[in-house]
């Protein structure tokens, strides 16, 4: 452990002579650090938080084996702007060491023609593999599976099977478990490394074999990966089509990657930016970007603005109406996103279902209505002794009741309804549920009001 903390602490130095470096134009201790002691996450890091002239500094200082590894860390945005300058044979070189689905990953940034030439400049045992991943979207286990399995037959010696290990190139890097597959590569199961090296040498590997190993099928959707290397506690597992055979495996790294990558975009997407944008990116190109989310918030302002110009008679006569107003909204908005939130989490979980989905709209529902209640009457009190009226204080009571409802409603409702029509609730839900809140406690606030109040 004090080993692995002193490598960090080490890192983080390396990482800070290579900024004071750049700052200083002082390259030779940069262009060391860069290719022989900082890991290749590092220096992808620190390109992220470099300006892009910086950036061009890094990448020209840092060595072709390397650039590889590097691109295969960064951000998509961030990755395009050395791609677009790189020559397909040039790619073709840099990625050749990398893992299947890095490659992957890498190409499909790239437009269609591009790919069909880097591809075209691979080793052809090495574009097959590739292809194969390219094949599958990313948010299946295809698309998350690397082809660097393997395999054996269930007769061989465990003496063979590690006579075989010796003559491979290199293992892979995260090697728990030996698949075992029969003449036309169908799966019939696993040995742990563990068993593989207590064994006899002379022990046949089917003696060994798990026969019933858990196995992923191509097409299942990557969060359901994720879940079940959790509930599994794997470490790697094979990826199989509809016949048995065996394509690929994902490996714990993947989860990882997978994991980190939805928590960046849950937090982007609700400001509705992309995960993968670049933080130094050119002011067009930045301002480009928000002004669509900008522009659909807008909408949603002019809407709300559009149900408060029909009470203007009314708030003209009571002020107060105005200075009241925005806590009904507020109220309603917090409580809305907190359902949509448990909404999206059991969504991603795979815990909604016909069976249960009416117990937790219920619950969603009641859970308003109390805190509507508890709400309505403290804010209730607090309208009465600051405006000295009553009858002010009952309408913002029942409005914040009804509001409370319309949110637990549209908290449960939206992320369903948008799933539906395959659009990200992460991403859309936050506007939608803000804005029926939005609307709907001001219709109810000024609407009371003009009854109570003015008629």
């Amino acid at each position: 452990m004090s080993d692995k903390v002193t490598r960090e602490a080490q890192i983080a130095r390396d990482v800070g002579i290579v900024e004071a470096g750049l700052d200083s134009g002082s390259l030779s201790n940069v262009r060391y650090l860069l290719n022989f002691s900082l890991p290749p996450a590092d220096i992808a890091d620190l390109i992220e938080a470099s300006t892009p002239q910086e950036r061009q500094v890094i990448w020209k200082l840092l060595k072709e084996k390397h650039r590889g590894e590097v691109l295969s860390e960064l951000a998509e945005d961030v990755a395009g702007d050395f791609l677009e300058n790189m020559a397909p044979k040039e790619l073709a070189e840099v990625t050749a060491d990398l893992d299947t689905d890095d490659i992957a990953d890498i190409l499909q940034q790239l437009p269609a023609t591009l790919t069909a030439q880097v591809l075209h400049s691979m080793r052809a045992q090495d574009r097959q593999r590739v292809e194969r991943v390219l094949g599958y979207s990313d948010d299946v286990a295809g698309g998350l599976m690397n082809t660097d399995t393997v395999s054996v037959r269930p007769h061989v010696t465990v003496k063979t099977a590690l006579r075989y290990f010796r003559q491979l190139p290199a293992l892979p890097q995260i090697f728990d478990s030996l698949l075992v597959v029969n003449t036309d590569d169908r799966l019939l199961g696993s040995v742990s490394v563990n068993s593989l090296l207590t064994a006899d040498p002379s022990t046949e590997i089917k003696a060994l074999m798990d026969e019933e190993p858990v196995s992923i099928n191509v097409d299942m959707a990557s969060m359901k990966v994720a879940l079940l290397f959790e509930k599994r506690d794997l470490v790697s597992a094979p990826v199989v089509d509809g016949d048995g055979c065996l394509l690929g495996r994902i490996t714990v790294d993947d989860i990882v990657d997978l994991y980190r990558d939805e928590a960046e975009n849950h937090i982007m997407e609700r400001a509705g930016m992309d995960a993968e944008q670049d933080t130094f990116a050119p002011v067009m190109k930045t301002q480009r970007r928000r002004a669509v989310w900008l522009s659909i918030n807008l909408v949603a302002a002019f809407m709300a603005a559009a149900v408060i110009g029909l009470f203007e008679a009314t708030i003209e006569q009571f002020v107060a109406l105005a200075v009241l107003q925005p806590i009904v909204a507020s109220m309603g908005g917090i409580a809305g996103n907190q359902s949509l939130a448990i909404m999206i989490r059991a969504q991603v979980l795979g815990q909604i279902n016909r069976g249960n989905i009416g117990w937790l709209f219920s619950r969603e529902v009641r859970a308003g209505l109390l805190n509507g209640v508890l709400f309505s009457v403290l804010v209730g009190v607090i309208a009465w002794f600051w405006f000295e009226h009553a009858a002010l204080s009952w309408v913002i009571a029942m409005a914040l009741v009804v509001n409370l409802f319309i949110a637990a409603v549209a908290g449960v409702l939206t992320p369903m309804l948008l799933q539906r029509f395959k659009i990200d609730p992460a991403l859309a839900g936050g506007v939608l549920v803000t804005t029926l809140t939005d609307v709907g406690g001001f219709f109810t606030f000024l609407g009371l009001a003009t009854i109570i109040l003015v008629h």
